[in-house]
């Protein structure tokens, strides 16, 4: 590093102890999202933090995690899954929907999507670009509804917008499965974490890494 001479042999880089936080995910949590637990949050607040951590299941536990910590009440999304084989019918007798619950391929909503009101979400799919509502924006939950999830886009020139996300069908780009699976939910995940690769073209001024 620097002048191309490996520093280690275990090929690994050393951090300073100044850029360590503790070692639990919850001093993490506490140094990006300080008081959270108060509730006291405006857009400016949420914008520029976020924890980036690379596997899936690290982002799903650390969102829960902050999510319990945040105040106000949890509405839970349930979805609706399907399995479609090549004659296009519906297979879940063969395909039970416990299993295709249990299914979480990348770039999809979980089964569950657990929300609170002023919670940072983050879109997963091109929904209407000319409204600002692209895949990778990032917004905040302002109302909670049956059908539509009403909220306010975060960053960029569309800043401060309100916009209606609705529920919609969506299948996997690559799932590696004998069947193709459809999954009907709100294309969204909160947002408090997101993966390394989701967090490219983010600009943030606080930002924790977990390793």
């Amino acid at each position: 590093i620097g002048n191309g001479i490996n520093t280690s042999k275990l090929h690994m880089i050393p951090l300073p102890e100044h850029m360590k936080v503790g070692p639990d995910i919850r001093s993490l949590i506490d140094v990006i999202y300080p008081n959270i637990q108060l509730g006291i949050l405006n857009d400016e607040y949420l914008k520029d933090r976020m924890i980036l951590s690379a596997r899936n299941d690290d982002v799903h536990n650390i969102n829960c995690a902050v999510l319990d910590m945040f105040p106000g009440e949890k509405c839970t999304y349930l979805n609706t899954d399907s399995a479609i084989i090549e004659d296009g019918a519906d297979n879940n007798n063969v395909y039970p929907i416990e299993y295709l619950n249990t299914l979480n391929p990348s770039g999809m909503p979980p089964s569950k999507l657990a929300l609170k009101i002023g919670c940072p979400i983050i879109l997963l799919r091109n929904l209407a670009p000319y409204q600002g509502l692209c895949n990778s924006s990032r917004l905040v939950v302002s109302r909670l509804t049956d059908h539509v999830i009403e909220a306010r886009i975060l960053s960029g020139n569309y800043a401060g917008k309100l916009v209606f996300i609705p529920c919609i069908t969506l299948t996997p780009s690559t799932a590696n499965l004998p069947f193709v699976f459809k999954r009907r939910q709100f294309s969204i995940c909160i947002a408090f974490a997101i993966t390394i690769n989701k967090s490219q073209g983010q600009s943030l001024k606080h930002v924790g890494l977990d390793l």
